[in-house]
């Protein structure tokens, strides 16, 4: 005697609903960024001797991670009025027209949209870098990147240590390159992001 399975519109439609089920777990999770635990930092060889230092310290934003399609979405904003050295002489002039013009770009934008992941843990960003009203592209390179959930916070957050290296010029800030200021800056970025 041979069974035969029947696939009845019932049973069809408890499978739909299975897979549906599933695929709700993979919905994209948004974070928005932790400004106590957020900077972009700067490095910038002086002269070629010492390495020059400095920070932004106010970043909002939020990102979108999807592990399971791995994929996701970066909007970042950079107060460009709040670079900080610790040199006030050295700070009013990164902020005048030889170099960020805060009175004309207030702001700084990174949008990433190419996430490259390694199983869970996020390796890359590519994106787009928008600066004194320029804008080109930029690939973030992950030195570090855990999520957690934060048990005096009960919240899930996840974050890390990024890093790449640009040159100034692209986004028209030539100031002092004949001055043997280089062109090169490296871009540090801290950041935690709390899933909302």
């Amino acid at each position: 005697m041979t069974l035969v399975s029947v696939k009845t519109p019932i049973a069809i439609a408890i499978a739909a609903t299975g897979m549906l089920t599933g695929l709700a777990h993979a919905e994209p999770i948004r974070y928005e960024i932790e400004p106590a635990h957020t900077f972009v930092n700067f490095e910038v060889v002086h002269s070629k001797t010492s390495t020059t230092r400095a920070r932004f310290d106010q970043v909002d934003g939020f990102i979108v991670l999807d592990r399971q399609s791995g994929t996701g979405q970066a909007d970042i904003t950079i107060d460009a009025n709040s670079i900080s050295s610790g040199i006030p002489s050295f700070d009013a002039h990164l902020k005048n027209q030889d170099f960020l013009d805060v009175a004309k770009a207030p702001t700084a934008k990174f949008k990433g949209t190419g996430f490259t992941f390694d199983g869970n843990k996020v390796k890359a960003v590519s994106g787009e870098l928008t600066l004194l009203g320029k804008t080109a592209p930029v690939t973030l390179t992950a030195s570090n990147f855990n999520c957690y959930d934060n048990a005096r916070m009960k919240v899930h957050i996840c974050g890390g240590d990024f890093e790449t290296t640009i040159k100034r010029s692209q986004w028209g800030m030539t100031w002092g390159i004949d001055k043997a200021i280089p062109d090169d800056v490296r871009l540090l970025i801290q950041i935690e992001a709390i899933q909302k």
